[in-house]
């Protein structure tokens, strides 16, 4: 029975972290953090090493799986996939149709999620203090860029994988808004909605790459500057709050490989001043109440993992 429970809060977990990863906002790392499984999925993933490639050529298949942890591993990713598959068009849709209070919902998401990451620092010093400064400053840089440069070739939405595979694996980090800052998040969005199982297979094998690279060394940071680490990735969410702002004015557009216009070059503005800017209502009330709601999740997430825990 104790067994059951936990493969359906594994499961339960894994939905949450499936949710936090197809949003620009949580990243599935922080998910795994807040709800305790966090070190347990990282040992799992550095278990894919030489002596799992060992039992792999000797079929040993029931060591192997005992080896890397595999029923945690297949239950936690069938979360993540269930979130993926069902909430994609939910979210395409939302952007399209009601971007104000989406991308005010996500600034609520980025905002506290960094505050409560920054809460695992135990010891401050000047070193964390520059790193989280840092973080805010390269991210703000490196939002400004525009995503003109991004490729739209299959090699890029590889590459696109193994980076943003990373949020599952570094608290604070979302996979989501990296694939935004690469170009790629509209077209991975969309590739799950119309059910593109070409540019999936591509993307996924990018992903599974780029966890077992990074894996380790992220391990390693975390663990041999860990103050530092977490300083420089809460930075890095906040200063990501540039290109998450809702309002903006588009100066310049461009067409994409299938013809779509998509902006190129934008302005951040006051809502106040928003009407004057496009015709258009700045929705501040519902922009707040969205704002006020991905607060209120993260909070709610966290407490009920903490709940969890006690159990």
């Amino acid at each position: 029975m104790n067994q059951f429970k936990d493969t359906i809060l594994t499961y339960l977990k894994g939905m949450a972290m499936g949710a936090a990863d197809i949003v620009p906002g949580v990243s599935g790392g922080s998910i795994a953090l807040i709800t305790g499984i966090y070190e347990k999925l990282l040992d799992s993933i550095n278990a894919i090493d030489q002596t799992a490639l060992k039992l792999l050529f000797k079929f040993e298949i029931k060591a192997l799986w005992h080896h890397i942890n595999g029923g945690f591993l297949a239950t936690l990713l069938f979360g993540i996939l269930t979130s993926v598959f069902a909430l994609s068009n939910i979210i395409t849709y939302l952007i399209e149709f009601h971007p104000i209070p989406v991308w005010s919902f996500f600034c609520g998401l980025i905002i506290i999620s960094a505050v409560i990451i920054l809460r695992d620092i135990k010891k401050w010093s000047i070193g964390v203090v520059v790193a989280i400064i840092a973080g805010i400053v390269g991210a703000y840089l490196f939002t400004s860029i525009p995503p003109v440069s991004s490729p739209e070739g299959h090699w890029f939405t590889f590459v696109s994988g193994a980076i943003a595979i990373c949020a599952m694996i570094l608290p604070g980090v979302s996979g989501s808004f990296l694939l935004l800052m690469l170009g790629q998040y509209e077209k991975i969005l969309a590739a799950v909605s119309e059910r593109n199982f070409t540019v999936i297979a591509i993307f996924g094998a990018g992903c599974v790459t780029g966890l077992l690279v990074f894996s380790r060394l992220i391990s390693w940071l975390l663990k041999n500057h860990h103050a530092a680490t977490i300083g420089l990735l809460s930075g890095f969410m906040l200063g990501s709050i540039n290109k998450l702002w809702p309002w903006k004015i588009v100066l310049s557009y461009r067409l994409s490989s299938s013809g779509v216009q998509k902006p190129l070059l934008t302005e951040n503005i006051l809502p106040q001043n928003y009407l004057a800017a496009t015709g258009e209502e700045s929705l501040f009330l519902p922009a707040i109440l969205a704002f006020s709601f991905g607060i209120l999740l993260v909070i709610g997430i966290e407490r009920f993992a903490q709940y969890i825990k006690k159990q």
